[in-house]
């Protein structure tokens, strides 16, 4: 009987930023192909509820633990303790962000600072300890970065200089990680969303002013769908990208195309 190349069942997924939107959407991604699951988020409360309910639904064992990413003591703590009670983690899934929208011009020094290291130093501190003590050990690990189309582009319709150079960063720290981290087995890549709904987007997203510039932007005029990255992230941490490493995959209705 051929192998189902996107079989997880076996592997432990650890899923940053885990308590609602695009997170809790790539979480339930791995679950379905039998991933069990890490999930972390700051807020525990969200974490249970959606721990709960990822094991009615799909079965799998769910870990969730309270880890604020900008503490580097916390991130090492959050893995150790992760490791004690799995037994090694295969798969990361980097989701964890934030998002400040004001001209360049206004924006402050902790705003630009708060954005980095949520989104570039966080994304950094959870693959290096996840990476130095079970994936290198292992000779085995899928890191996958989640970074924006605004990684790969500027805008003109939301001014986000902060989140653009986060996830440029993000983007590059990607292949900077898969060219050190090949030789043990270990594959980077990161996946750059374009327009989701979620709580935290929901709002912009939908006025009529955004909605008319998307339409006008994106090839396939319309925003993504629930369930739309689930692809992307599966193929990313399973057997079906065993030769894929350093790639920033764009998901984003041709948005960066044009």
């Amino acid at each position: 009987m051929k192998k189902d190349i996107f079989d997880l069942r076996g592997r432990v997924a650890l899923v940053t930023g885990c308590s609602g939107g695009l997170g809790v959407q790539m979480a339930k991604a791995l679950a379905a192909r039998g991933a069990e699951l890490v999930i972390i988020a700051r807020r525990y409360e969200k974490l249970v509820e959606v721990q709960q309910a990822i094991e009615a639904e799909f079965g799998v064992k769910v870990l969730a633990l309270q880890c604020d990413i900008t503490d580097t003591g916390a991130v090492e703590r959050m893995v150790d303790d992760a490791l004690k009670k799995v037994g090694h983690i295969d798969i990361v899934v980097n989701n964890a962000g934030t998002g400040a929208v004001a001209p360049a011009e206004d924006i402050t020094d902790a705003q630009f600072e708060n954005e980095m290291q949520i989104d570039l130093f966080g994304t950094f501190r959870v693959a290096r300890a996840v990476a130095k003590k079970s994936m290198i050990p292992n000779g085995y690990g899928r890191v996958i970065n989640i970074a924006s189309m605004y990684g790969l582009v500027g805008n003109k319709i939301a001014p986000a200089s902060p989140y653009h150079a986060a996830k440029g960063g993000v983007v590059n720290l990607t292949r900077a990680l898969a060219a050190e981290w090949g030789k043990y087995g270990i594959t980077v890549n990161t996946i750059c969303p374009g327009y989701f709904i979620t709580p935290l987007t929901k709002e912009t997203l939908e006025s009529d002013y955004f909605a008319q510039y998307a339409k006008t932007v994106i090839p396939l005029e319309r925003y993504g769908h629930e369930g739309e990255l689930d692809s992307a992230v599966v193929f990313l941490a399973s057997d079906a990208s065993t030769y894929v490493t350093g790639v920033a995959l764009p998901v984003d209705g041709g948005y960066t195309c044009v």
